[in-house]
């Protein structure tokens, strides 16, 4: 990579916000939550268009498990396609289902910008895009190949995603994450190990107003459960619940509750010792019956000396530029997890800056724009 001292014509390409808002904006309108395959395919046949017309090659990969498809797009280089490049790897599913836009519509009020998604992570996404596109359009050649591969699981942990995406990463030198960047501006080289769970308890029907004491109510059961679980977080491993569904009928005591759970911690000892934890919790009750299943997990990735060199050459181009990054190790999951666990070098946070994600308060801020593509464009133009 080249030495900080130099700076590269990359820094200096005339990227603007207005134009990077306006493209933004069909990207945010197109809502595509995780669990509808054809609205997230929707998002997919956008991107893919853009950059198709950029003059990648476009690779749809099947969708699996009732999940959307993925999008892979190589862009033209001299070097053989066999050669490790840049790895881009993204995801255009989002938490919000299709109609939020009429709760949270795409507005501008002064330096901030709001829709679904547009923080998390389409608008990083579009700004890595944006960057490819000025530095093709002046015709600055990058070092490297570079590759995007775009998901549409990763809100739920990519159980249908991760084979892909580590077999693309293995075929890479660096890998690029354009996920939020941190609340102070920071990048990511570093991210907790996560594991969920899906939990379910079964009781024993009865009617609630004539025969209320022959039942055994499941609900109940997993209300107990929820407390457990959730008396169980330390600063070693943190254990939360945040979906559940119980019962059909409100005059039936209920026979069946499911409840996720999502544990996570900073050592992946931490969270080995967490989900031996929850596989052993029992019903407090005979009669009613408790599973809990091991879900998707991600790995601990913890930085080594090869991301730190990374994470050093991108403060320099930032500082280039006009601001200062720093480095953190952060909760939360991310696609980076799975990369940079198999040990390739890889920088997380990258995107947009903003705040509010998975809320109706979601936004970035307009002054992030233009320096956090041309720190994407000068990764791309001289990483090495």
């Amino acid at each position: 990579m080249d030495a900080a001292t130099t700076r590269h014509p990359a820094l200096d390409l005339p990227f603007d916000a207005e134009a990077i808002l306006a493209g933004l904006r069909p990207w945010v309108e197109c809502e595509s939550p995780t669990f509808d395959a054809a609205a997230v395919n929707r998002m997919m046949e956008l991107a893919a268009r853009e950059m198709a017309l950029l003059g990648a090659r476009i690779e749809r990969i099947p969708g699996r498990m009732g999940f959307g498809d993925c999008i892979r797009a190589r862009f033209p280089h001299t070097a053989a396609e066999t050669t490790p490049g840049i790895l881009v790897l993204a995801h255009l599913d989002t938490v919000h289902p299709v109609g939020t836009l009429e709760k949270l519509p795409w507005r501008r009020e002064g330096g901030l910008v709001f829709g679904p998604g547009v923080f998390d992570m389409k608008g990083g996404t579009y700004l890595a895009v944006e960057a490819m596109r000025q530095l093709l359009r002046a015709a600055m050649a990058t070092k490297l190949p570079v590759t995007f591969l775009l998901t549409s699981d990763e809100e739920v942990g990519s159980p249908s995603t991760r084979d892909i995406i580590e077999a693309e990463a293995a075929r890479a030198k660096f890998v690029l994450v354009p996920e939020p960047a941190r609340p102070d501006g920071g990048v990511v080289t570093g991210r907790y190990a996560i594991a969920r769970f899906n939990l379910r308890t079964t009781g024993r029907p009865s009617h609630a107003g004539s025969t209320l004491a022959e039942g055994r109510s499941a609900i109940r059961e997993m209300c107990r459960q929820v407390l457990a679980i959730e008396a169980m977080t330390g600063e070693d491993c943190t254990f939360s619940a945040g979906v559940i569904h119980g019962g059909q009928w409100v005059n039936c005591v209920a026979t069946h509750c499911d409840l996720e759970v999502l544990s996570m911690a900073k050592r992946q000892a931490d969270l080995d010792a967490g989900i031996e934890r929850m596989l052993a919790l029992q019903s407090s009750s005979p009669d009613v019956m408790l599973e809990v299943r091991r879900g998707v997990t991600r790995p601990v990735w913890e930085a080594d000396a090869q991301v730190m060199a990374l994470y050093a050459h991108a403060r320099s181009l930032a500082q280039a530029i006009g601001f200062d990054i720093n480095s953190q190790s952060s909760g939360g999951g991310s696609d980076g997890n799975f990369t940079g666990a198999m040990g390739i070098p890889t920088l997380d946070g990258l995107g947009i800056g903003g705040a509010g994600a998975h809320t109706l308060n979601e936004h970035v801020t307009v002054a992030s724009l233009v320096p956090r593509t041309k720190l994407l464009a000068g990764l791309f133009a001289t990483m090495a």
